[in-house]
């Protein structure tokens, strides 16, 4: 899934693509994506792009004042064509979600978003206003934003005390834009269980939290930023210390990454950074909460 540094990447990237081309035209390929009806796409044909804006995940295309908001959930993708193929837009079954065509020299340049596999969580919203977009109206606090200090976070950490902080980190409502992978790497980096409650956490540990939030999510963005569409996903990948690492060894101390697995998911870390060498099991048998 992308998560806010690869999203931060693209609008860097739409940005200095996109700001002052007009729309040619935007193809819907899956009719579900789509969860907004009031404006239509067509309505963004022949308008200019004037900027384009991060709000956690999603990502965010003002067009002369009428947005094109996406987010990619966890399967999707952008590619970025110049030119656009002039195969026809066919909805379907596939992965191609939507198309969208800019004006170029000499062709149009564009962007697709696709999205892989059978469940399809990828969405699309034409706006007059981003409060219409549910799932923007109910982020959390940035914890880049520059007003966003220790404090916060340690209230935030008081107001969901009984959460764990790894579900904490990736709840988009509590804090906008961490994932699976980030918080994985962020904990590790903080050296604390995935499984200990937000509410337990010492002084010296929430400065620790919060300052490893800010250090990885930024190191991150500071790679991604100026990278292609194309390159951002293994990117990713290979600078990732714990996460997706099982078995090989954690770049601070040499113990082997371990992995808990989920009906859908998986967390990895490293017992003797962060859970004194024990093993966890799941989050139904784990006794590491303190």
């Amino acid at each position: 899934m992308p998560e806010m540094p690869e999203v931060e990447a693209l609008r860097a990237f739409l940005a200095e693509n996109l700001v002052g081309r007009a729309v040619v035209r935007a193809d819907l390929a899956a009719i579900a994506a789509l969860k907004t009806f009031a404006v239509p796409l067509s309505a963004l044909h022949g308008m200019e792009v004037t900027g384009v804006e991060r709000h956690g995940k999603f990502l965010a295309i003002d067009v002369d004042g009428t947005w094109l908001a996406f987010h990619l959930a966890r399967a999707g993708w952008l590619t970025w064509h110049d030119p656009v193929p002039a195969t026809p837009v066919r909805p379907g079954k596939g992965p191609l979600a939507l198309r969208v065509a800019f004006d170029g020299d000499p062709d149009p340049v564009g962007f697709s978003l696709t999205e892989a596999g059978t469940q399809k969580h990828l969405s699309v919203y034409v706006v007059a206003d981003l409060a219409e977009v549910p799932g923007i109206t109910r982020l959390g606090p940035d914890p880049l934003a520059a007003g966003f200090s220790r404090d916060d976070f340690a209230a935030v950490l008081t107001e969901h005390a009984r959460t764990q902080v790894k579900g904490l980190l990736k709840d988009q409502s509590v804090l906008a834009g961490i994932g699976n992978a980030y918080s994985d790497e962020i904990l590790q980096a903080a050296r604390l269980s995935p499984f200990k409650l937000a509410g337990s956490l010492t002084d010296d540990e929430v400065t620790g939290l919060f300052e490893a939030i800010r250090t990885e999510l930024t190191s991150a963005i500071d790679r991604a930023v100026g990278e292609k569409p194309a390159n951002l996903k293994d990117g990713k990948r290979s600078t990732m210390r714990v996460h997706g690492r099982k078995g090989e060894a954690c770049p601070t101390c040499g113990t082997p990454i371990a992995e808990v697995s989920f009906a859908d998911s998986f967390l990895n870390y490293c017992p003797r950074c962060q859970t004194g060498g024990k093993l966890l099991a799941d989050r139904r048998l784990s006794k590491l909460l303190k």
